[in-house]
């Protein structure tokens, strides 16, 4: 329940969300509330931290200093127990600000914690909520790292049984056989996404493709822990040359549909045998109070925009397949309010 100091009326006392001893402590101070945690953690105890996305970068100072922190206790000083990890979870994320608009539209916080040492710093981006329910379930067990979750707090739909989220979860990264059509044979394009609202869209252009380009040999990609997209020699949780290029090929296209900003995915991944030929689609800094489809095509990470760029960028596909790019063109037209 919701600590509550303040009058307790008689509708709180049985079955109310307030106590005196509540675990829930919520405050307008983003500092009040992280150093909250850290006392907390300190102590011995679990915790989240939960805020906007937009607004965790009030933060990111107190962040860098956690970070440092346990990176010197957790390698420097042996003598140091470890400490549960600080986990937090970022939602009201980006891609549903449909009622507050630009002002709370940034996904950048996830940047900032690139910056820090790989061996205290995880980043997660959870598709559905059984994903989520892994990736929580992974970081509260783990200790003397900085554990970032960002995942919408609005319904999606559901993708994964929780036994296959939990085996996706492990991996970090995965090729979704349902929504492929490449298996057995070398694709022809790869579509990758990351975050629950651009693997949302990225499912539903590899639907329209598979309906109107059978013939295609599309292989999609999901990534959970984003540190999948960095080599192996520079981070924990990183791929191998091997398992990258596997997934991801040497020389085919590969559409990215990000979360954040689609640069951070180029920092990450510019070292692997076939980054020329990534192509990221993420948050561009465009938006207002837009629907949320409006705001995705904006930023072009929506499945019209997807379907085009696969169109585009495979060869032999851009006069074959110009109808189907002329419709996509309609659709968003008929879909965004210019």
């Amino acid at each position: 329940k919701k600590t509550w100091m303040a009058d307790l009326l008689p509708e709180d006392a049985d079955g109310g969300e307030l106590a005196r001893d509540g675990r829930v402590m919520e405050m307008l101070s983003e500092h009040t509330l992280l150093g909250w945690l850290e006392g907390y953690l300190l102590t011995g105890r679990h915790g989240f931290f939960h805020t906007y996305e937009a607004f965790a970068h009030v933060i990111d100072s107190m962040f860098n200093q956690h970070a440092k922190w346990l990176d010197i206790s957790k390698n420097h000083v042996p003598w140091r127990a470890p400490v549960a990890s600080e986990n937090i979870l970022l939602s009201s994320t980006v891609w549903r600000q449909d009622h507050n608009g630009f002002s709370h539209q940034d996904p950048g916080f996830i940047d900032v914690v690139t910056n820090k040492s790989p061996s205290v710093t995880r980043i997660y981006l959870p598709p559905d909520a059984n994903t989520l329910l892994a990736v929580a379930d992974h970081c509260l067990r783990s200790t003397d790292y900085i554990n970032v979750i960002v995942a919408d707090k609005q319904k999606h739909m559901q993708f994964t049984t929780i036994d296959e989220a939990v085996v996706h979860c492990s991996k970090g990264i995965g090729i979704w056989r349902r929504a492929c059509t490449d298996a057995d044979a070398e694709p022809d394009v790869v579509l990758a996404s990351c975050g629950d609202v651009p693997t949302l869209e990225a499912l539903a252009a590899a639907a329209i493709l598979r309906e109107r380009l059978p013939d295609l040999k599309l292989r999609f990609v999901n990534v959970v822990d984003l540190y999948k997209m960095r080599p192996a020699s520079e981070h924990p949780h990183g791929s191998s040359e091997r398992d990258f290029d596997s997934l991801f090929t040497t020389n085919k296209p590969v559409i990215f549909n990000f979360h954040g900003y689609p640069w951070l995915i180029h920092k990450l991944a510019y070292r692997f045998a076939n980054h020329e030929n990534l192509h990221v689609r993420g948050y561009k800094e465009e938006g207002n109070i837009n629907t949320p489809l409006e705001l995705a095509m904006l930023n072009q990470i929506d499945r019209f925009s997807l379907v085009i760029d696969v169109i585009d960028r495979v060869p032999g596909l851009a006069t074959r397949a110009a109808h189907l790019k002329e419709e996509m063109k309609d659709a968003i037209i008929d879909n965004v309010n210019y």
